[in-house]
């Protein structure tokens, strides 16, 4: 008789430590039965091992080895405010995972997530599919947040800026936010901190029919900071959708996408800036399902890598049977700085229907020699002249914005990066 034993694989020093981090403090956790429950489930998959690159989805950025160390919570740790990146913007606040008192805004219900969790008014905690290992990573985690209800037809003249902010140790924050049909509403997300840290956010927007929304994410983590974060959204009939995604900062920083437009005439913008330097590893992952006919989307992301740094974006557009006349684009353009530095790309197109317009790109490539001559040629030094080639491949895409004060705010983060790592 052949006795065939198994033997499950050893877990790394950053799997153990997030199990035995949940352990001590699963009882201090906000939530219902049901939302005990899914932590438990969450967990036990964690359990089963970070995802390595044989898995598809995470084939570029090996988490069960990037992943090297998990901090421990630390509950004492005091975490500076911060101004907003947009001027006059109502600030929302979650620090070292505990949300603030909100401001009071008119036009929009304002809920914390632990409250929401603590009555069972939290039912999308569930992942997306069986290789969503954020969405598990919060769920098991998360403490505090904000969701947001905008009434319908308010046009909210006040921008929203939602901060997840820490000082070190861990932090899980969750977001939400309904736009009610017909309304308009600015959110900026922030994800910063300083020291070593795990920080994990999972937004979820709702788009209604003729709702228009811009959300901004600003990623300025520590370099010890390891980012794991997700953004998910739906759009209704006619319902409008700018995205645009800035990530500064980080050593192991992955940022999801998940978008469907399911409402007819819907439209999704992303537009995407990457500042890549020292030793990090940034992934920006897109899934987008066009399920609706009508439907027109445009992706563009510029990254600027230099030093040892690496970067990835995978960008997957689905087009149902169904969605007839939609039209999508996507391309990745990437300046690389240095000979260490590497840039991954991976544009998909899935297509059911048979009138449709879409088309994707991606380039890879260093500083046009020609047009860095002729500036030297003209007496800017060879320095000057790169920050100037850089920026202007990078402002392109923030000034697509079309709106002063943000582009201002944007631009100034862009001067600000250049100043350390120019």
């Amino acid at each position: 008789m052949n006795v065939h034993a198994t033997t499950t694989p050893t877990r790394t020093a950053a799997e153990q430590a997030l199990v035995d981090g949940f352990a001590a403090r699963v009882s201090d956790f906000p939530g219902d039965a049901a939302t005990v429950s899914a932590r438990d489930e969450a967990v036990e998959r964690l359990k089963a091992g970070l995802p390595t690159r044989k898995v598809e989805a995470w084939h570029y950025t090996d988490l069960r080895r990037l992943l090297a160390k998990v901090p421990p919570h630390d509950p004492t740790a005091g975490v500076e405010p911060l101004a907003p990146v947009l001027p006059d913007s109502a600030i929302l606040a979650v620090r070292n995972g505990i949300a603030e008192a909100a401001p009071a805004i008119e036009g929009i219900e304002i809920v914390r997530v632990a409250e929401a969790l603590a009555e069972g008014r939290m039912a999308s905690l569930a992942p997306l599919d069986g290789d969503d290992v954020v969405t598990r990573l919060n769920t098991a985690f998360v403490t505090d947040g904000f969701d947001l209800l905008v009434a319908e037809g308010q046009d909210i003249a006040t921008s929203l800026e939602l901060q997840n902010l820490h000082a070190g140790g861990q932090v899980h924050a969750r977001f939400g936010l309904k736009a009610g049909r017909g309304s308009t509403v600015t959110v900026v997300e922030r994800q910063a901190g300083t020291g070593e840290a795990l920080s994990s956010s999972v937004s979820e927007v709702t788009v209604e029919d003729d709702a228009s929304v811009r959300w901004l994410i600003v990623q300025e983590q520590d370099a010890g900071t390891s980012h794991m974060a997700q953004f998910r959204a739906r759009l209704g009939r006619n319902a409008r959708l700018t995205l645009f995604i800035m990530n500064a900062g980080g050593r192991l920083v992955r940022q999801e996408v998940r978008v469907d437009q399911s409402g007819e005439g819907s439209d999704f913008q992303l537009r995407g800036v990457n500042l890549l330097a020292g030793e990090g590893h940034t992934d920006v992952t897109m899934v987008l399902d066009h399920s609706a006919p009508h439907t027109t989307s445009t992706e563009l992301l510029r990254n600027v890598a230099t030093d040892r740094a690496h970067g990835v974006f995978q960008g997957q557009i689905r087009v149902d049977r169904i969605a007839q006349k939609t039209d999508a684009r996507m391309a990745c353009n990437t300046l690389l700085l240095s000979d260490d530095a590497e840039f991954s790309t991976k544009p998909e197109l899935e297509i059911f229907a048979d009138d449709v317009a879409c088309g994707h790109g991606a380039t890879v490539t260093e500083i046009d020699h020609d047009h860095l001559f002729y500036l030297m040629a003209r007496g800017v030094d060879e320095k000057t002249a790169r920050g100037l080639l850089v920026k202007a491949f990078l402002r392109e895409v923030v000034e697509e914005l079309d709106d002063e004060p943000v582009v201002e705010a944007l631009e100034a983060k862009l001067d600000q990066w250049f100043a350390e790592h120019g």
